[in-house]
């Protein structure tokens, strides 16, 4: 049956998605725990989403026959980063329910076209300037520096990003990105992070999770702590707010995060948005009724929306391959069984064959029924692991 007649897909059907990695393979778990089967599109022979699924399909995101072969397998398909192309899944989407598709995607994927879908919602970015050609560079306002330099298309974990302090560095920045299209972004003092997940379905319900604080370093998110205490009640529904309009404004189907910064004064502005389930929301796997990648089989498959609730104060501790090099270059094992005798933490690897540093090898949900005892247990196991403490900042 096909949601775009009104009509689910209902358990025992087949879902498909394109990529492969973890977020791929925590919706194939997903889909098979609630009945269905999977099929997964990726051009790595050995990718964590498509050894865990009924079927794999070894192929580039453009080959023609590989999305054929999706197509016929799959009754209706989604994909797991924001970087698969646009137009592979407008080719899809002839044949079969495609969500999220092709256009919000597209828009995802270029954060010029990203920060004018935001100013139409009326959701306020950083000042920043559009930077495409010498005439650009040449009109940059001295008031965005210092700022903070990024390619317009496939960034993503601090990449393609340069912090700039005076106009020269500026212009050494954009010609060592290449001369691409960027944008400049004056940097703000920022007092913390966070972000939104909601899910939309195609009939326009909508539903959220509750509003992550998050910690970055170098780039990548570190850890996330979900509780009614992480940040004040007004800054919570204007970033569920603006989350909401986002993905109104793109009829967005499916799964989407929105990344905010909250600024000294308690002003909120928006990063960015992935079309996509989001390492802030992993906790919810383990502290919510309904986990991210729940919302995204119900999105994709039609089925009824209801609002997750949250039963436990959870912190997500992010887990890299560094942690497989603790003295150097020698390979170690973390110390899984010391980890696991703390009550509450629930470990999820992701099933990657090599430890490298700074890949994304797993998460660590730690949660309890206080936030004060859950904050002490995810300490414990930083220290264990060798993570920085304190967890926040």
């Amino acid at each position: 049956m096909d949601p775009k007649n009104g009509a689910p897909i209902l358990p025992g059907a087949t879902l498909g998605v394109m990529g492969g990695g973890q977020l791929g393979r925590m919706f194939v778990h997903e889909a098979q725990r609630m009945g269905y089967a999977t099929a997964v599109l990726d051009p790595d022979p050995d990718s964590p989403a498509g050894r865990a699924s009924h079927h794999y399909i070894h192929a580039d995101y453009t080959d023609v026959d590989g999305l054929a072969r999706l197509a016929g397998l799959a009754d209706a398909i989604t994909t797991e980063f924001e970087n698969v192309p646009a137009p592979s899944l407008q080719h899809l989407a002839v044949a079969r329910p495609v969500s999220p598709g092709a256009a919000p995607v597209a828009i995802a994927q270029d954060r010029i076209r990203e920060k004018a879908h935001f100013s139409r919602c009326g959701v306020t970015c950083a000042p920043y300037a559009v930077l495409e050609d010498l005439d650009d560079l040449a009109a940059i306002d001295d008031e965005l520096l210092p700022g903070i330099l990024k390619t317009a298309r496939l960034g993503y974990d601090g990449k393609g990003q340069q912090r700039v302090r005076t106009r020269d560095e500026l212009a050494r920045a954009w010609e060592a990105a290449g001369g691409v299209a960027c944008v400049l972004e004056k940097m703000l003092r920022l007092d913390f992070e966070c972000s939104v997940i909601v899910a939309r379905g195609r009939d326009g319900q909508m539903v959220h999770l509750p509003p992550q604080r998050n910690l970055h370093r170098d780039g990548i998110l570190a850890v996330t702590e979900v509780h009614e205490y992480n940040m004040a009640a007004d800054v919570a529904e204007q970033a569920i707010a603006a989350a909401r309009s986002i993905a109104e404004g793109l009829e967005y189907v499916g799964v989407l995060c929105v990344e905010f910064f909250v600024l000294m004064d308690g002003t909120l502005v928006v990063n960015e948005m992935a079309p996509r389930p989001h390492n802030s929301g992993h906790w919810s796997m383990d502290a919510s009724d309904i986990s991210q990648f729940e919302l995204q089989v119900r999105t994709l498959a039609g089925l009824p929306l209801t609002q997750p609730r949250q039963h436990s104060p959870a912190i997500m501790l992010n887990l890299l391959g560094d942690l497989w090099f603790p003295d150097g270059d020698a390979r170690r094992e973390p110390p899984w069984a010391d980890v696991l005798a703390l009550a509450g933490v629930h470990l999820h690897l992701y099933g990657k064959a090599e430890a490298r540093r700074g890949r994304k090898m797993g998460h660590l949900n730690v949660t309890g029924a206080e936030i004060d005892a859950v904050r002490s247990t995810a300490d414990f196991a930083a220290a264990l692991l060798g993570l920085p403490i304190p967890l926040s900042e």
